[in-house]
């Protein structure tokens, strides 16, 4: 006969505390890991980069870090931002911040003070650019892609560095939520150079030279192309625009990168002169949110502008309708 519907029922819900107890287990078991792994250290070389005090590596260094490198516009405060917008020389001491879906990113102090980089050696800020990886041993998201910045480079950046006058700012401490410590656990690693790096790079009015300045300098290719917001993996042509950027304190407001390639129909700046192009970066911000820094790409030289776009007139060409500038999203 067929056991009473009482003892069906009685089985049935012990089954279902049985399963809940295992997915409660492994929920526990996975928040654990989580929270261990996200403080989780890595190893990687300290370049032999020393400061220099001379005078030509410290100018290049400054040039480097007000103009092309665009320093300012992300290792500064909300106070700064017309300074910063009007490319000058503001000082370094960081406290600017990302609101981004995994967390609060906040902006290091870059000044000589014990707040900033005083107890970082030559070596560890070299190691941090390069490597991604920070005096603690943590990795460091991916928004300063200079991993393959040439040795002169590099060195003039830190020689001019530590020129800067100490500025005590306490900056906040980057705040992670739960998705941010789980993407740190599983999917952020420290990002190194393509390849061997050049001991240096001698400007030129090139294309070879403008790939240089677009792809391990201005980051260019960073903002127009397409990645991801939570592990900054690229999943998009390079250059080709598509990027959904989150603008500050207007939730669900981005802006999306224009495509760059020569594609006669869909590219950006396909149909511009070199002398069009130039001339645009004179103009600085036309449209308000745009997260593009016009401030420090306005101290760009001519010649390096000119072989910026001597370089993206030599890409393959990508056919790719990115839509509105500005989209909002719910």
């Amino acid at each position: 006969s067929n056991p009473p519907n009482s003892l069906i029922m009685k089985t049935f819900l012990r089954i279902l505390k049985r399963i809940g107890l295992i997915l409660l287990v492994i929920l526990v078991l996975f928040v654990a890991v989580v929270y261990i792994r996200a403080d989780r250290t890595f190893e990687a070389p300290l370049p032999e980069i020393s400061a220099s005090r001379d005078s030509a590596v410290i100018a290049r260094g400054e040039y480097l870090v007000y103009g092309p490198a665009h320093c300012a516009d992300c290792h500064t405060s909300r106070d700064q931002r017309a300074d910063v917008l009007a490319g000058k020389h503001v000082p370094l001491h960081g406290g600017g911040y990302f609101d981004l879906p995994f967390g609060r990113v906040y902006t290091h102090n870059l000044t000589s003070d014990a707040t900033g980089l005083l107890s970082f050696s030559d070596y560890e800020i070299a190691r941090s650019l390069r490597y991604g990886v920070a005096k603690d041993g943590h990795a460091l998201l991916d928004f300063m892609p200079f991993h393959n910045l040439s040795d002169e480079d590099l060195t003039a950046v830190i020689s001019f560095l530590r020129t800067l006058e100490p500025v005590k700012y306490e900056v906040p401490k980057t705040e992670f939520n739960f998705i941010g410590k789980a993407i740190k656990a599983f999917m952020i690693k420290p990002i190194g150079p393509d390849g061997e790096v050049a001991k240096s790079v001698t400007p030129a009015l090139s294309a070879e030279y403008g790939k240089y300045l677009a792809n391990s300098i201005a980051n260019c290719r960073g903002c127009h192309t397409n990645r991801s917001l939570a592990t900054g993996e690229y999943t998009g042509p390079f250059f080709a625009g598509g990027f959904h950027m989150p603008v500050d304190d207007k939730p669900g407001v981005f802006v999306v990168s224009p495509n760059l390639t020569p594609d006669p129909e869909t590219g950006h700046i396909a149909k511009w002169s070199e002398d069009d192009f130039v001339k645009r970066f004179r103009e600085g911000k036309k449209i308000p949110d745009s997260p593009m820094p016009w401030g420090p790409f306005s101290n760009f030289s001519d010649d390096d502008l000119r072989s910026i776009y001597r370089f993206l007139h030599t890409i393959e060409p990508v056919k790719q309708v990115n839509g509105p500038t500005i989209v909002v999203e719910n």
